[in-house]
């Protein structure tokens, strides 16, 4: 136990880095390759199909914003405490995690009870989308349960340096989700056919089975923390500090909702093969920043736990190791996107006018990929130490401060011209983050 608890402080950064990275990574391509199939499938239902999944995806980022940042305080926390040796203030925050998924998933199952339908009629009055949408989002939010707990237990191990289970129950969730779309979707093997519905219900199934093996594998199993509700006291201060970074990353991830939501409105306007093309963006570009993501979920608890520990060398080998990762795995995508364009948006059934509009826009979005690597990076390092503010700055600058408008302008040209907000707004964001992360070193890394 001991041996384990040592290791984010112990072993060298660049193997270290790999470990704990590359199975989180393999989930996160996992992960990639359902959100893939969940749109092949949906495609090959109708185009009006694909657009209402297109509509729902803000819907779903919100949700995944609430989910993914409350885990994300959640793993600082848990990796600051134990870098400090403060192991029941480290048991602690992981319990307060069941309880801050559970309530999550209220506020969400009320979300998709109450407000599906009207969501979709404010953007379409094409009924058989506002159908389609109102489907798949209320069975996502309702029954969303699956996802706030499960990622919750996730990042907590994920905070000891327990990478395997993690993986394993992303892997299992993406799979059973996988292979549950077709037989939904198109009524297979005796299940009636349901359409979008049948996605829908997939995902759901698919976060459930990865909860129930992870509530599983955190009763059974013995890890660093231990989540437990005997004697248990809700503490505010604990709750406090899980969301002083988790309520940044929400937001920051919940300004993608907002832009997705701009960009939608914005694409509309053109024609509604713009608005699935965004949404078949979403899904190739997964391929690329998952595994970054995934990365940075193996890089986060070695800079909060060498933060904790106040051991500068090792904090900052992981920040250059991991950068350099980042930037080689963006630059192998965006190589991806310029010379197989055609082919990845065929995956989708994308007709003519798809190909038209898509091979010029996915080519011009890619250019900002390498500059994104950087800035996911030091992101990371702002959540990592505790400084989840500075994360929200950053993404409240991409998104809503320089990209939505940039797109607005650019969208009096022509369609083409809209996708150059994205780089725009890239080269942008990394420079304000290498100006606040040399601000942070000079005021807080160097002391340590």
């Amino acid at each position: 136990m001991e041996k384990t608890e040592n290791k984010m402080g112990t072993v060298s950064v660049f193997p270290l880095i790999v470990s704990m990275s590359v199975p989180a990574m393999l989930s996160m391509l996992v992960q990639a390759l359902y959100n893939v199939v969940d749109s092949f499938f949906v495609a090959k239902v109708s185009e009006n199909a694909l657009t209402a999944v297109s509509l729902a995806f803000p819907v779903q980022t919100l949700l995944i914003a609430l989910a993914v940042g409350t885990s994300v305080g959640i793993n600082s926390l848990v990796a600051r405490r134990l870098g400090e040796q403060k192991q029941e203030e480290a048991n602690s925050a992981a319990t307060h995690g069941i309880l801050l998924g559970a309530f999550n998933w209220v506020v969400f199952a009320l979300v998709g009870l109450l407000f599906s339908e009207p969501f979709f009629r404010s953007f379409t009055a094409n009924q058989e989308i506002v159908t389609m949408g109102t489907q798949y989002m209320s069975i996502v939010c309702i029954v969303s349960v699956g996802v706030f707990i499960e990622i919750n237990i996730e990042k907590t191990l994920q905070a000891t340096g327990n990478m395997i289970y993690p993986m394993l129950s992303q892997i299992l969730g993406a799979v059973t989700n996988i292979i549950l779309d077709p037989i939904f979707i198109f009524g297979l093997l005796g299940v009636p056919k349901m359409g979008v519905a049948g996605a829908a219900i997939a995902t759901v199934i698919g976060q459930i089975f990865a909860m129930l093996f992870l509530i599983y594998i955190i009763a059974k199993k013995d890890h660093q923390v231990v989540i437990s509700f005997r004697n248990f006291r809700l503490d505010f201060t604990t709750i406090k500090n899980i969301y002083s970074v988790g309520f940044p990353s929400i937001i920051m991830q919940a300004i993608g909702s907002v832009m997705v939501v701009g960009m939608n409105a914005i694409l509309i306007g053109f024609t509604e093969t713009a608005v699935a093309l965004f949404g078949v963006y979403f899904k190739l570009q997964s391929f690329v920043f998952m595994p970054v993501f995934g990365l940075m979920q193996g890089v986060m608890p070695i800079i909060g736990y060498n933060f904790g520990a106040r051991n500068r060398g090792r904090l900052l080998s992981a920040v250059r190791i991991g950068s350099v990762i980042a930037a080689v795995i963006m630059a192998l995508g965006t190589i991806l996107f310029w010379t197989e364009t055609g082919k990845l948006l065929l995956i989708f059934n994308a007709s003519q006018v798809m190909l038209e509009i898509g091979i010029p826009a996915l080519r011009t979005i890619s250019i900002c990929f390498v500059p994104a690597a950087l800035g996911i990076m030091f992101s990371t390092v702002f959540q990592a130490v505790g400084s989840g503010l500075k994360s929200l700055i950053i993404s409240v600058l991409r998104q809503l401060i320089v990209l939505l408008p940039a797109a607005f302008l650019l969208s009096k040209i022509n369609l083409p011209s809209v996708w150059y907000a994205f780089p725009i707004a890239e080269m942008v964001s990394m420079a304000a983050s290498i100006l606040i992360y040399v601000q942070l070193y000079q005021k807080t890394l160097k002391t340590l």
